[in-house]
């Protein structure tokens, strides 16, 4: 999805944000955000390109002031241990319930409800978690997840964010038990933000549900972009069945360049602002389950 006009103020905040949580003088702030005011698509002057790819640019920026090419390291080791302190009570929440697939889907997709703009504990995770359980995912997208599911051995999973990364286990666990399916998740090759790396996937023990492989994308890109990715993951693309994006980031890319994709996509995330209505037509804050089969 290229960006709209809502996409210049939430870059905007997001940066004010990200730059709030540096170890920053007001004065190196300033003229940090003085240079992130100067990308062209932040001053409506180019529209042909995703919110991943200004971010990436914000992004590279931020990285060279603090001379740091993984400034969130801490945070996103802080993320991925509030969730997995919970994962136990997702996961019985899962077993006991009477239909695992929908409910294990569902945490997965909630899990995009994991802010890293927004300090966050166990309980106020396990709050936003239990407040959203209630809005129901799309039948009929539902009963296409699970055809796809049932048609498939092989998955390739593009992770997100950590934290989420949990509630993906959680969900790639219960798949492999009711179908026996073999998963690839792609993460970050370099930190992006609070996206998954190989590091922080290990940390909470992907590597024992799926095998886990970088993306090959040489710069700080909170999403995936296919023609920049590596050969082995071109590879795995052209073995898989099935693809699975978690994520608005994954979303935006992807979606402009799902013909790249021989096999159906599912897109996986929260909606989080007015441009992902206006495309699923899902209120914001509740959760996408969108299948593409690429015959449209």
């Amino acid at each position: 999805m290229l960006i709209k006009p809502d996409c210049i103020p939430c870059v905007l905040n997001m940066s004010i944000s990200v730059l709030r949580r540096l170890p920053l003088e007001e004065d190196a702030i300033q003229r940090l955000y003085k240079e992130i005011l100067e990308i062209p698509s932040l001053r409506g002057r180019l529209w042909e390109t995703t919110s991943v790819h200004v971010i990436e640019a914000v992004m590279e920026k931020i990285h060279r002031a603090v001379n740091d090419p993984d400034p969130f390291a801490a945070e996103k080791e802080r993320q991925n241990a509030v969730v997995m302190e919970l994962y136990p009570r997702l996961k019985s929440w899962v077993e006991s319930s009477t239909n695992p697939l929908y409910t294990a889907a569902k945490l997965a997709i909630l899990g995009n409800a994991i802010d890293f703009m927004v300090p966050q504990n166990v309980a106020d995770i396990e709050k936003t978690i239990r407040e959203k359980l209630d809005f129901p995912l799309d039948p009929g997208e539902c009963t296409k997840l699970e055809e796809n599911l049932r048609r498939s051995k092989r998955v390739l999973y593009f992770a997100d964010n950590c934290g989420e990364i949990v509630l993906d286990k959680l969900f790639m666990e219960t798949v492999k038990g009711l179908f026996g399916i073999d998963f690839v998740l792609v993460v970050k090759s370099v930190p992006a933000m609070n996206d998954v790396t190989l590091k922080e996937a290990r940390a909470v023990g992907m590597d024992g549900v799926a095998e886990v492989i970088e993306n090959g994308i040489q710069g700080p890109v909170p999403g995936t972009i296919l023609s920049r990715c590596s050969g082995r993951l071109k590879q795995e693309i052209g073995k898989a069945d099935l693809f699975i994006s978690k994520g608005g980031g994954n979303f935006d890319t992807l979606d402009e360049e799902k013909g790249l994709l021989p096999k159906p996509i599912v897109f996986m995330l929260l909606s989080k602002c007015h441009p992902y209505f206006k495309v699923f037509g899902v209120e914001v804050n509740r959760p996408i389950l969108y299948n593409y089969s690429g015959k449209a």
